[in-house]
């Protein structure tokens, strides 16, 4: 039975995306639920799965083309039988397919442009990018196609042959210098993710009025309750005590007292938001994504801890729905995980203010006249100063402050 493979339905605030990667070729074999297809948009990567058994008949939709909701990708058999793609350990002893014409076969190696046309989209990128020829290239797809796993193999063997081919010998009497190494470039098209993070960079910088504010923090109160009660804690919620979680309720609070941190601005209007929903920055290998903690007024240490654990785990592998990622009053962006002693971030709009969290460092600090040395962190609040002022943006973030050096606070709630 015949049957459209379709682009996921797009929610009101992802206009379009981008097919990124083809996992499987026309007349290739697919089991039920096996992935097929990677629409990446501006926010996630959406994975298209196949609906039943049965075989891709025609692509219609190649890598690097946009597509919209609900666009038809390709056509699909269901309950047809392909043809997986052969090993290459035995295309090498496969005949020409019958339909390939007989100049083709007599073709000189250098003209490749028969060859490449029995690539995939995936296969002449990778090809284009690394200076492969397409006569370099053993296809072992249905009819001699090259898929991407073949230039990979062929790019590996030209590797390992250039690692051991020996260097030339020079004449012990001449001292000649080494041939300089090889200057070689890469270039390859930015993800749809990495431009709008460029973008919505970009915007901040320009529709904002961005100022940061720094003071910082002694951690010594907070590393002892960690020290003294995980254990405990993990024992009775299966979660670790981190820091994250002090920063999201010390941030909730702090939110509570200075509401204008916690808004927006929506053309001539200032929308104050009654919730706090906290995004969490995170990096990835895509780029910067940031999942939001619905509701974090309304969860404890451990379910915030939780749920950060869960949002790093599905960013790393691409997991994170749109859902996940859309809206969010505040954002907290930590990158003392990666050794940042100081840094300002930069706005997340609509958003008017992100806390920049940093890396933990003893220095000698002044305590009741006397030098003591002590876990300090930096803190670093970007605001948006058409809304915030400079005395409400540090005493917001002297609050923060306050209850991270007394985190009886955050109980007593004073």
């Amino acid at each position: 039975m015949a049957t459209d493979i379709k682009a996921p339905q797009f929610p009101e605030s992802v206009a379009d995306g981008t097919v990124a990667t083809w996992h499987k070729q026309e007349g290739e074999a697919v089991k039920r639920d096996e992935l097929l297809v990677d629409i990446e948009t501006d926010k996630v990567v959406l994975e298209v799965v196949a609906p039943a058994d049965g075989v891709i008949s025609k692509i219609l939709a190649g890598e690097g083309d946009t597509v919209e909701s609900q666009q038809v990708l390709a056509n699909f058999e269901e309950g047809a039988s392909g043809s997986a793609p052969a090993p290459a350990s035995e295309s090498k002893d496969e005949p020409e397919p019958e339909s390939a014409p007989a100049e083709a076969q007599s073709a000189p190696a250098s003209d490749d442009s028969s060859a490449s046309g029995q690539a995939g989209p995936a296969a002449r990128k990778l090809m284009s990018e690394h200076g492969v020829a397409a006569s370099q290239v053993s296809g072992t797809g249905k009819g001699g196609r090259i898929t991407k796993q073949d230039v990979e193999k062929a790019i590996s063997e030209k590797a390992e042959q250039r690692a051991s081919q020996p260097a030339p010998q020079q004449p012990a009497t001449l001292d000649v210098p080494a041939a300089p190494g090889e200057r070689e470039e890469r270039r390859v098209p930015m993800t749809r993710l990495r431009k709008r993070i460029a973008e919505r960079l970009v915007s901040a910088q320009h529709d904002a009025a961005m100022l940061t504010t720094f003071n910082e923090v002694n951690m010594k109160p907070i590393m002892e309750m960690r020290k003294n009660y995980k254990d405990a804690f993990e024992k009775a919620h299966g979660v670790r005590l981190g820091f994250m979680g002090f920063f999201t309720r010390a941030c909730v609070e702090a939110l509570k007292r200075h509401p204008e941190v916690n808004a927006s601005i929506d053309g001539d209007d200032v929308v104050y938001h009654g919730y706090y929903d906290i995004g969490v920055a995170v990096s990835t290998d895509r780029g910067l994504v940031v999942p939001v903690l619905r509701d974090s007024d309304q969860k404890g240490l451990a379910e915030v801890e939780s749920q950060i654990i869960d949002y790093g785990q599905k960013a790393q592998k691409g997991k994170l729905s749109i859902e996940e990622m859309t809206g969010g009053t505040f954002t907290i962006s930590n990158g003392g995980v990666f050794g940042s002693l100081m840094s300002m971030p930069i706005l997340n709009p609509p958003q008017t203010a992100i806390l920049g969290m940093h890396k933990i460092q003893e220095r000698p600090m002044a305590v009741d006249g006397k030098v003591e040395i002590l876990p300090m962190m930096y803190l670093a609040l970007s605001y948006d100063h058409r809304l915030i002022d400079g005395k409400q943006a540090v005493q917001f973030l002297v609050t923060v402050k306050n209850f991270i050096e007394d985190p009886a606070r955050l109980l007593l709630d004073i």
